[in-house]
């Protein structure tokens, strides 16, 4: 008797354990999580600047807050597409707007398809994917979303002569652009019709058992800067400062610079007639456009505070960041186009049901939203990392951030590095410099950001073959943060960073080889 109720308790026991792990497995595996990804376009990191945007830092206080994220190419179709796919610029061979990476290079697999997979439904508004060629011209679908993506009816009013002029009186297509809302196409905005189209969805699934990943992309504060023109007063001129240093960095190698063309190419800019390459905005117009340009985010920071007002948050992960950063003037610059901070560093913030709010300042990068975004989902246990040349469906190039988030400690050991690039046709600025295409690229500038530098390096690239040729070197850049953080003043060629020039270059060399 004693060793048959022995046998019994011990298959209990098994069964039990059985059970139990099952049911933790399920937990991971099966969670109750929604996710909203917001992506807000040309957003830059506004902190400690002149405008503040209370729904954004409402969320950043309430949630996870990384102060050092950054995008790894200051351009809307590769920088996407990197952080759609958490493969790099180099792995899509993307570098301008017109290759598809299913049919260039791999049938990677992406963020909202991965989810879609796994039972949600996902839904695209607005800009999330760059239209166009580079998103095989339907924003991938129907591979990453669950119905054809939402574009507003007014998008194909973008760039139409739609501002009225202070000095001609006339309607023009102008940088700066505040408008009366009833006076415009179909008497709305873009990005008023892509809030209305996610607040639907919201509201349509706030009922549903079935979970859903719905990304949200604003068009603002992306050129021209168009918003109601009720914001301009809320950031009147003379609260608005110029930038620190608004010349060109000292000892700053010529391949760094762009002449921001599509800035100079709208009707209010032409008429003060800036000196082609590199002539610098005049201080009255520098504060002009700062103002507009935080007008236009305050305006986007009230349309994400009323989305937000229709989100379960107890059942729903939101995360919030842009594509990439927009010069203001630093170094003379506009627009993206570079490997400087301004144009690289954006907002990125995650909002975790139960998570304990923090910012963490170690650098990250946007190629690492979409492993940790599966792993606090439990989509996937094992959080792949890509092998070189993988062309594996599913692996990620990023790196999860959940570790960092958990840690009650953290220091500056913890994944210290972040990685971008740019394209140039050549050492001199001229009007391809912005934007290459592919076939005219003959640099890259590989660039490295820790916690305290930011390193990068001009070589020679070989856009037929996508080979570097590390020996032939245009530039060289070194900014020190702790001393410069406007990256005023390149001080590669002070011997005092002797040693940091090379761990730095080593650094760099070794990640850009290993992964591509």
């Amino acid at each position: 008797m004693r060793n048959k109720f022995k046998t019994k308790f011990y298959v209990f026991l098994a069964v039990f354990s059985l059970c139990n792990a099952k049911s933790k497995s399920s937990d991971i595996k099966n969670p109750k999580y929604n996710v909203l990804a917001i992506f807000v376009d040309d957003l830059r990191h506004l902190a400690n600047e002149s405008v503040y945007l209370p729904n954004i830092q409402k969320l950043a206080e309430k949630g996870i807050n990384f102060e050092n994220a950054f995008a790894q190419q200051a351009l809307c179709a590769p920088s996407r597409n990197s952080l759609l796919t958490s493969r790099r610029p180099d792995t899509l061979r993307l570098y301008d707007f017109y290759s598809y990476w299913r049919k260039k290079v791999g049938n990677f697999t992406t963020l909202p398809q991965l989810f879609k997979e796994h039972g949600y439904n996902t839904y695209s508004v607005g800009k999330v994917f760059h239209p166009g060629a580079s998103s095989n011209n339907n924003d991938d679908y129907p591979y990453s979303w669950s119905e054809p993506p939402y574009h507003a009816s007014t998008e194909k009013y973008k760039d139409a002569a739609v501002c009225k002029d202070v000095k001609s009186r006339k309607l023009k297509k102008n940088l700066i652009c505040p408008v009366v809302v009833d006076d415009q196409p179909e008497k709305t905005l873009p990005d008023l019709e892509i809030l209305n189209e996610g607040i639907r969805i919201l509201k349509e699934r706030s009922h549903d058992n079935k979970p859903f990943f719905l990304a949200v992309g604003f068009h603002k504060p992306h050129i021209p800067l168009k918003f109601p023109i009720r914001y301009l007063d809320k950031v009147p001129i003379t609260t608005v400062q110029p930038p620190a240093y608004p010349q060109k960095p000292k000892n700053m190698p010529l391949v760094a610079w762009h002449p921001w063309m599509d800035v100079r190419k709208r009707h209010d800019i032409q008429r003060l007639h800036v000196l082609f390459p590199m002539g610098i905005m005049p201080r009255n117009w520098t504060l002009k456009i700062r103002q507009s340009y935080y007008a236009a985010a305050l305006y986007i920071d009230d349309l994400i505070g009323t989305l937000l007002t229709h989100v379960d948050r107890r059942k729903t992960i939101v995360v919030l960041t842009s594509d990439h950063g927009w010069s203001l003037g630093e170094n003379g610059l506009w627009a993206k186009y570079s490997n400087f901070d301004v144009a690289l560093r954006v907002p990125l913030i995650f909002d975790i049901p139960g998570m304990v709010p923090k910012s963490i300042y170690t650098p990250v990068e946007l190629v690492d939203i979409f492993p940790t975004l599966v792993e606090l989902t439990g989509l996937k246990r094992n959080v792949r990392k890509c092998k070189r040349h993988d062309k594996s469906k599913l692996c990620f190039e990023g790196k999860s951030l959940v570790s960092l988030m958990r840690k009650r400690f953290y220091s500056n050991t913890d994944q210290p590095y972040a990685y971008s690039q740019y394209p140039r046709p050549g050492v001199d600025p001229w009007v391809n410099s912005d934007k290459p295409m592919l076939k005219d690229i003959k640099i890259m500038g590989y660039s490295i950001r820790t916690s305290r530098y930011r390193y990068t390096e001009w070589i020679s690239f070989n856009s037929t073959k996508y080979k570097r040729n590390w020996n032939k070197i245009y530039g060289i850049e070194l900014y020190d943060h702790m001393y410069d953080p406007y990256e005023s003043n390149n001080v590669f060629w002070d011997l005092y960073y002797k040693h940091i020039k090379t761990k730095l270059s080593n650094l760099l060399r070794s990640h850009v080889e290993h992964v591509v």
